[in-house]
């Protein structure tokens, strides 16, 4: 075998691990991604059930986190 089937043997053994590892990471990405959307709507979910619950405090909080973001982030 020469050195030119070696390297092309070599450059297709690689590409088939790359692919084999593109997939593998691909699916993982998937279902994290999945994972990360169930958590979203289940806090999202949970956010307007306090909020339909406690109207007042969720307001107080709102205004307060206003406040800090406004001190936080002003020109000085």
């Amino acid at each position: 075998m020469d050195t030119v089937e070696k390297a092309s043997n070599y450059a297709q053994e690689t590409a088939g691990k790359i692919a084999g590892a593109s997939a593998q990471t691909a699916k993982m990405l998937g279902e994290k991604g999945e994972q990360l959307l169930d958590a979203e709507r289940k806090m999202v979910k949970r956010s307007r059930s306090y909020i339909s619950d406690h109207p007042a405090a969720s307001l107080g909080i709102a205004v307060a986190i206003g406040y800090a973001l406004n001190y936080l982030l002003r020109d000085r």
